[in-house]
């Protein structure tokens, strides 16, 4: 994968594409947009919100391609925020961010954010296809902050 600002068009399950967006070394951010064929209009993918950013395993030979770069600004330019929650007393929770400022958290403080994991590629274009086909993605509901 390209370096921050590049765009990627990801081939999607269904014959669609989606398409992310590299934001750092380690995070890529996932816009809510997807097209029946391949787009390359970054113009048109700078109007779209983003929907998450995730730290991705991406195979050698990967099939999500790059189609341009253009540096960071507005959402994308934003620190990625997420939280850890302790395994053993789900009460301690960590909210940081990809700048390095971190705090303790209360669990309902980090419910919305993402925790804080490495997803292998085919994981992130399930979930991709799983919220434009409007279907719970169950990688993501496994990763939700536990309030109990």
């Amino acid at each position: 994968m390209s370096g921050p600002g590049t765009y990627l068009r990801i081939p999607l399950a269904d014959g669609s594409w989606g398409y992310g967006r590299v934001l750092t070394t380690t995070y890529t951010a996932f816009y809510d947009y997807r097209t029946a064929g391949p787009s390359a209009d970054l113009d048109d993918l700078d109007t779209r919100p983003l929907l998450f950013a995730q730290a991705v395993r991406l195979p050698d030979g990967d099939r999500w391609e790059p189609i341009g770069s253009r540096p960071l600004a507005g959402a994308a330019a934003r620190p990625v925020v997420l939280f850890t929650q302790d395994r053993a007393d789900f009460r301690k929770c960590v909210i940081f961010d990809s700048e390095g400022v971190e705090r303790r958290a209360t669990p309902e403080e980090c419910v919305g954010l993402e925790r804080a994991a490495v997803w292998d590629a085919h994981h992130i274009e399930r979930r991709l296809l799983d919220t434009f086909l409007g279907l719970p993605n169950q990688d993501e509901l496994a990763a939700r902050v536990r309030l109990s």
